[in-house]
This record gives structure tokens, C-alpha cells and sequence, in this order.
């Protein structure tokens, strides 16, 4: 009973960041991606328009700013705040476990971004990349022949629907299902402890509710009506078939060490105890290029075990596995731009607890 309640709680949470995922590779697709072109060389326009590429949910954005980066496009000071901007992966996880939140961090994010952006361009002095510059993909280019939609092919797809839309249609309709008839899935999946503090209810159509079921519907209309190839390339192979397996584990994992650690003992005395050294592992985390362990911190944050400093510093040092391909290019330049996130981080969250 324990591992089924544990598996239905990050199978739900997947399922939603899964459809969430979807809508923002249609969208990408859809407007031919982000090309690679040279931007004006003002450097705060650089550092703004880092920080908008970094805040878009997922890696995109951050794969869109290191290519521009790695090829003399932007500096490392546009690089930098776009790093702090970003939460990848997580920021699909946030707005499905705690969408009142996720405001208030985009906020102090934003600001943090560009103030430490504007920092390092002037200790820089506007600092460009000058490696290889590699041709890296990391992104859509313009694929002519691949559309999102035909209409005049959608009763021939329908009829002989393929088995990656029906598999896509079949869970995007139970989420929707579990939605209309069954709650909204805060009540087992989305609070994995019960915070004692909250006296919310959820059995009304409030705005999360709301927000999960327009995307939900949002997302089976994609699979109903792309074309197959664009369903098997894109929504299949660059979001099911990536994320699916690694997103359950890895979220699976963060609620059964939460429910085992509530069960035998007072995990949440033992955060409030040890704050300060609580900060430090969530920035030392944050520093790992990957998507999936700063899913514990979100976690915690939502069940009321670890104070908004702690899930803010973070999601600052933190940004997915969207710094992969800067370490794939210059070891150097991630390793720089990972430590000034990291201290950026842990300043202000220590300064947030102190105030608090």
C-alpha cells in the first residue's frame, strides 16, 4: 500500500509535467525554434534577453543562450544571469507542486539574475567566449517538411492512429479524468506530507485546478491533431521517450525517501535545527548539471520541511541539464559561471534567513 500511494503520487506529478513538457515542444516547433542570430550588442539587452531565455520552462531557452555564447553571440555576463534564471526541468515540477509559489521565485529570480548578470559584466568587462565554438545543435532549426498539423490527414491519423498517439491520448485523458471527477490530486499527490500549517482546501475549482485542467486539455489537442511525424519525432522521442522513465524515478525516489524519513522521525525539528548546513547541501546540489535531484528540495518545500530560502538558493545554483553542453564546450567557462551562481545562491538565501 505504502510503494502504490508513493507510485500514484509521482506518476501524477509526471504525467501533468509530461503534458506540460509537451505544450512547450509544440510551441517551439511550431514558431521554428530559436534561431541562432546575432542580437544587438548592448550588453544589458544581452543580460534582459538571457534572463527571459532562461526563465522559459525546460532547458530550450538555456540550450538557446550557451549555442549563442560558445559561437561570440552574447557575453558571459548574458550567460551568467541566464544560468540563475533557469530551473529546467524543476520548473515544470514547481508549477505542478507548488504553483502559488512559483510567482513570488520567477520574481526574486528575475531580479537576482540581472543584478548579478549586470555584476559580472563590469568585473568581465563584457567578456566574450573565444574557444572553439563548436557547431552544436542543441536546438530546433527550421525543419521545412515537418509540420505540426495537416487537417486535411486528421481522419486518416485518427483511423489508423499509430500507437504513440493513443499511448499519449489514453494518459493526457486519465489525468483529465482524475481532474474532473477525482480532484485535483492535491489531496495524495501533490502535498506528500501533510503540512499542518495550511489550512487550504482543494475540492473547489480554484485557479491550480484550473491552470492543470486548461493545459491538460491544451495538450490532448496536440496529440489528437499533429501530424505523425511530428508526434513520433518530437512529442515521442524528444519528450516521452527523454524524460518519461527518468522523471518517475527520480520523483518516485524524492517522495519514498520523504514518507520514509516522516515515518521515523521529526524530519522537520531536524531542518529547523540545522538550517544554515540545510542551505549549504541545496546550493552544493544545485551545482550537479543534471535534472532530478533538486526535485527532493521541491518536494520538501511543499510538504512545509525546509523554509523558502533553502528551495530559492537552489533553484538559483541549479539549472537542469541545461549547462551540459557549456561543459561539453569549456569546462572553464561552466565551472566559472557554476560557482558565481553558487555563491550568488548562498548569499542571498543566508541574508533571507537571517531576515526571516
Amino acid at each position: 500500500m505504502f510503494l502504490l500511494t508513493v507510485l500514484k503520487q509521482a506518476l501524477t506529478i509526471t504525467v501533468f509535467v509530461l503534458v506540460m513538457m509537451i505544450v512547450i515542444e509544440y510551441i517551439t516547433v511550431r514558431f521554428k525554434g530559436i534561431k541562432n542570430k546575432k542580437l544587438p550588442s548592448n550588453p544589458y539587452f544581452q543580460i534582459l534577453f538571457a534572463v527571459f531565455m532562461g526563465l522559459i520552462p525546460g532547458c530550450l531557452g538555456t540550450y538557446a543562450v550557451v549555442s549563442m555564447y560558445i559561437h561570440g553571440t552574447i557575453s558571459l555576463a548574458a550567460l551568467t544571469a541566464a544560468f540563475i534564471a533557469s530551473s529546467g526541468d524543476e520548473a515544470f515540477i514547481m508549477f505542478s507542486m507548488i504553483p502559488e509559489t512559483v510567482v513570488k521565485l520567477t520574481v526574486i529570480i528575475l531580479f537576482t539574475a540581472v543584478i548579478t548578470g549586470v555584476i559580472v559584466h563590469f568585473i568581465s568587462r563584457g567578456r566574450m567566449y573565444k574557444g572553439k565554438s563548436a557547431a552544436h545543435k542543441f536546438i530546433h532549426q527550421d525543419e521545412p517538411k515537418c509540420l505540426s498539423h495537416n487537417f486535411k490527414t486528421l481522419p486518416s491519423q485518427l483511423k489508423h492512429i499509430i500507437w504513440q498517439r493513443a499511448v499519449i491520448i489514453i494518459f493526457g485523458a486519465g489525468f483529465l479524468a482524475v481532474l474532473l471527477f477525482f480532484g485535483d490530486g492535491h489531496e495524495h499527490g501533490f502535498h506528500i506530507i501533510e503540512n499542518t500549517d495550511s489550512n487550504i482546501t482543494h475540492e473547489e475549482w480554484g485557479w491550480e485546478r484550473i491552470i492543470f485542467f486548461v493545459v491538460t486539455v491544451i495538450g490532448l489537442f496536440m496529440a489528437f491533431t499533429v501530424t505523425d511525424h511530428f508526434l513520433k519525432k518530437h512529442l515521442w522521442a524528444h519528450v516521452i521517450k527523454k524524460h518519461f522513465l527518468r522523471l518517475l524515478l527520480w520523483t518516485f525516489s524524492a517522495f519514498f525517501i520523504l514518507h520514509f524519513l516522516n515515518e521515523y522521525m521529526d524530519v522537520k525539528e531536524i531542518i529547523k535545527g540545522n538550517v544554515y548546513i540545510v542551505l549549504l547541501i541545496a546550493a552544493i546540489v544545485g551545482m550537479i548539471p543534471e535534472s532530478g535531484p533538486h526535485i527532493i528540495f521541491i518536494s520538501m518545500f511543499a510538504a512545509g520541511l525546509i523554509p523558502f530560502p533553502v528551495l530559492l538558493t537552489n533553484s538559483i545554483v541549479q539549472d537542469g541539464h541545461g549547462s551540459i553542453p557549456l561543459l561539453a564546450e569549456s569546462g572553464k567557462s561552466f565551472i566559472l559561471v557554476k560557482l558565481i551562481n553558487f555563491v550568488a545562491g548562498l548569499s542571498l538565501g543566508y541574508i533571507l534567513l537571517i531576515l526571516s
